[in-house]
């Protein structure tokens, strides 16, 4: 697929292949500057937010399944995940 360039509301111009409609510009603005979030993929990140898990104490009560059956959540995100869930001592629900 070609990439067309495209313009946000913010103004800033770029190219996209994809029918997504989110700027990465805006996306790095809004990209948290630290915890398990600020590790993951933007489509990653914002499949979790969604869904209202923001902190590892909420991510702990899904199982590994029920986050990859969310839109933008990928298999590479997963190893991250269980990471940051082990160093806080906890872990995804079984």
């Amino acid at each position: 697929m070609a990439k067309t360039l495209r313009t946000c509301s913010n103004g800033h111009q770029y190219y996209k292949s994809s029918g997504c409609p989110v700027c990465p510009e805006c996306e790095k603005q809004v990209k948290p500057g630290g915890g398990f979030l600020a590790d993951l993929s933007a489509p990653a990140r914002r499949a979790l937010e969604t869904a209202g898990i923001t902190s590892l104490q909420q991510l702990a009560t899904y199982s590994e399944k029920e986050i990859l059956k969310l839109h933008g959540m990928g298999k590479a995100s997963l190893p991250l995940l269980r990471t940051a869930l082990k160093s806080a001592g906890i872990g995804f629900k079984p």
